[in-house]
């Protein structure tokens, strides 16, 4: 719905005499001071608009309508109600219906609009839940307060935050549902079959832990388990930072991530592999002619990818594997030109694929030093992961960066923030909310017509 100017122009002329005569009294004429007035004033003046729009609305009244469970519902009165808007409370007057025998009444008008009287709007219930999956709830009512001039408490903020997470997570189990089911697979794959993919998909996995203060728990912490679905650019060069400089020193191109569908939850590995593969079919990763999957040397990361996506190039992040030969450096020598001579030489094998080189280089220390004896079983478990030359040749990203940032997004600035404690439910709720409003695709488009179409309790 579009105004022109010339519709708007005869209105906005009599609101102008209107506020120049209400300033004429106010000691502090200041833009800002003015501007503030004139927001709560809009907003005084939409609630009456809507309110007069809906009364223009009501269609011709009928004696008799019927109702849902199929019986009739009769004319009583007209009865008001309100709801909450992002201008403020609407009050409105409408017909009602009533006195079927399934006990319930019901108003045309209300049913028209989608209206719950006594409820906020779908428009300000998506704004509540957005603030609420950037910032902790107390902070988002004191934002919505600045923003919309309207007092909402903090709770109002969790509930639709979490209604959000929760329509996220019904349309997760609708998608895990279908990616069980045979015959839906194969209409899936005539139905992609003539159309173009990417060449080139990546996906990524890690867990990042928040806090838990449940009494049907056991545990402090928790683990939320986080993952990435992504394509990958070249980096342009006005955007270049100086770790991508780096790498055009060395001959190869800077990569970035892009088109990110993030997906997560507080589940055991064997409970979240069904939202792994679910969230991969979703965003079509097994039409890809070529998936890479990037991790740490976690085993329930690689477990999963060999089981659902056995033919996908599988990497180990190139700065996890460098932090373990710092780990090693530090804890086997003490003299520092020993352990910089050390560091240098593993890396640049590291760096030029010759794994071998760095367990036997670790294997020497393993007599006197923990950390070089797991780093020995670390890198001779991960070997096939960590042939970064001929990773870089092929054009591949070697960083995780893309899902340490998503870990980071979700789980520390999110769930982690100070003082910060959650039960389990509330938790996930909040980061699948979030993960939605991070995602590049319509995860957040498809879930806010949900609240608008199917209200949830929370």
């Amino acid at each position: 719905m579009e105004f022109t100017t010339r519709e708007l122009a005869p209105i906005a002329k009599e609101l102008a005499v209107l506020f120049e005569q209400k300033i004429k009294s106010k000691e502090d004429r200041r833009i800002g001071s003015l501007e503030h007035e004139f927001r709560k004033g809009m907003n005084e003046f939409a609630v009456m608009v809507f309110s007069e729009t809906l009364a223009l609305a009501e269609k011709k009244r009928e004696p008799t309508i019927i109702c849902k469970c199929g019986g009739e519902l009769r004319y009583q009165r007209r009865r008001e109600a309100k709801f909450e808007s992002t201008f403020g409370w609407v009050s409105y007057k409408r017909d009602y219906y009533a006195s079927c025998d399934c006990k319930k009444g019901s108003s045309p008008l209300d049913e028209e609009f989608g209206i719950i009287p006594g409820e906020i709007t779908p428009e300000l219930a998506r704004l509540l839940a957005l603030t609420g999956a950037e910032l902790p709830y107390a902070e988002s009512s004191k934002l919505v307060k600045e923003f919309l001039l309207l007092d909402l408490s903090a709770n109002s903020v969790r509930e639709e935050t979490q209604r959000f997470g929760q329509y996220q997570q019904e349309r997760e189990k609708e998608l895990v549902a279908q990616t069980q089911d045979e015959e839906y697979l194969q209409k899936r794959t005539r139905a992609e079959a003539e159309k173009k993919h990417p060449k080139r998909r990546y996906g990524s996995l890690d867990g990042a832990h928040a806090r838990i203060n449940d009494p049907d728990e056991d545990e402090d912490w928790r683990e939320v388990k986080v993952g990435c679905w992504y394509e990958v650019e070249a980096v342009p060069p006005s955007q270049k930072k100086a770790r991508h400089r780096k790498m055009d020193e060395i001959g190869k191109q800077a990569l970035r991530a892009k088109d990110q569908q993030y997906y997560c939850d507080i589940q055991k590995v064997d409970e979240f592999a069904p939202l792994f593969w679910a969230t991969g079919n979703q965003a079509k990763i097994d039409l890809a002619k070529e998936l890479v999957f990037l991790g740490d040397g976690a085993k329930w990361i690689w477990k999963l990818v060999e089981y659902y996506y056995p033919k996908a190039v599988q990497i180990v992040d190139w700065f996890h594997a460098e932090e373990r030969l710092e780990k090693v450096a530090k804890d086997a020598f003490s003299k520092g030109s020993e352990r910089k001579e050390w560091l240098e030489n593993t890396r640049t094998a590291l760096w030029h694929g010759d794994i071998e080189l760095v367990i036997r280089a670790c294997g020497l220390l393993a007599q006197c030093s923990r950390e070089a004896a797991d780093a020995q079983t670390y890198f001779y478990n991960n070997k096939k992961r960590m042939l970064y030359d001929e990773f870089r040749e092929e054009g591949y990203m070697i960083g995780s960066g893309t899902i340490e940032s998503a870990c980071k997004q979700i789980v520390s600035h999110r769930l982690r923030c100070s003082g910060a404690q959650w039960k389990v439910q509330g938790a996930r709720l909040t980061a699948k909310a979030r993960a939605a409003w991070l995602s590049k695709n319509n995860d957040w488009e498809t879930i806010s017509s949900m609240r608008a179409e199917f209200p949830l309790a929370i």
